[in-house]
């Protein structure tokens, strides 16, 4: 059986060797990843590390592989949205899983284990500012992992009949998704000290998560059915914008993946806390230590 190969128009490797947007090379990726949003988170969360082995830094995506506590660990940013981690979770894969000298798929699979670190805005009571959320399931308003073969293998198609449902989904914003974690992986890092629940992932901060600034929303009353939709005796605890795509679309390619967040803002009490970056860091040595 011949091996696939890809050719320069699809994985588009930079002259020196790197990959098209991250301009990481193979060697520079540990197997453990962690995925922050802000370029400066990077800096945040290697500043932890024991040693530095690289740092590479393209438009949003800066990266930092180094050790911590015996773990080789890369720290990779990936900006705002889910248009991002395809960018992201795809060339990293790359990386791992394709030779860039023959760009033939490598006879054995690589597994990369990826936590996304991220801000999150709480839609329970029982998710006040402070709290920290584990997404057993993403919900994606995005559309992303529907432009994927096999996408329906690796999410939950109850769920997804039973929300459209529940939220009287208008097609024209496009089919949502449900994303599912990798369980072994929320049970490693959300242990008993974070919440678990489902997660919106939206495909914007202001109209998809229902704020209602000069622009109206098409449905006032969205937020109220997300916060009173339940499944499986869990509920949506919170909206972001990335973690949808990172579980759907590492699970495609044979990773593990999870994403857990801080909130910053209950919408449902109205709470908001700016001086989040202080306080996240306390979420980032949980991960650390556990990854």
């Amino acid at each position: 059986m011949s091996k696939r190969t890809f050719p320069a128009s699809e994985l588009i490797i930079n002259a020196d060797g790197s990959c098209f947007h991250l301009h990481l090379k193979p060697e520079q990726l540990a197997d453990k990843v962690i995925l922050v949003g802000d370029p400066a988170r990077v800096d945040t969360v290697a500043a932890h590390f024991d040693s530095k082995e690289c740092e590479v830094s393209s438009r949003e995506f800066h990266t930092i592989t180094g050790m911590y506590k015996g773990k080789r660990i890369t720290v990779q940013s990936h900006g705002i949205g889910c248009d991002n981690i395809d960018i992201v979770v795809n060339e990293l894969d790359t990386l791992a899983n394709i030779d860039y000298t023959t760009r033939e798929e490598k006879d054995e699979h690589r597994t990369l284990t990826m936590v996304r670190i991220g801000t999150c805005g709480g839609l329970q009571p029982f998710t006040p500012t402070g709290s920290f959320i584990a997404s057993v399931k993403s919900i994606g308003f995005d559309g992303l992992l529907n432009y994927y073969a096999g996408r329906n293998v690796v999410c939950d198609i109850d769920m997804e009949k039973a929300f459209t449902e529940h939220m009287q989904w208008d097609p024209i914003k496009g089919a949502p998704y449900v994303a599912l974690a990798d369980e072994e992986l929320i049970n490693k890092i959300a242990q008993d000290d974070m919440v678990r629940g489902y997660t919106i992932s939206c495909g914007g901060f202001y109209g998809p998560q229902g704020r209602v600034l000069r622009a109206d929303i098409a449905d006032p009353k969205q937020n109220e059915k997300i916060e009173a939709f339940e499944y499986d005796g869990m509920k949506i605890c919170n909206f972001e914008m990335e973690s949808s795509a990172v579980a759907g679309l590492a699970s495609l390619l044979g990773h593990r993946a999870m994403t857990c967040c801080m909130v910053i803002a209950n919408r449902y009490t109205t709470e908001m806390n700016t001086e989040y970056k202080n306080s996240i860091d306390t979420l980032i040595e949980k991960v650390l230590d556990r990854i």
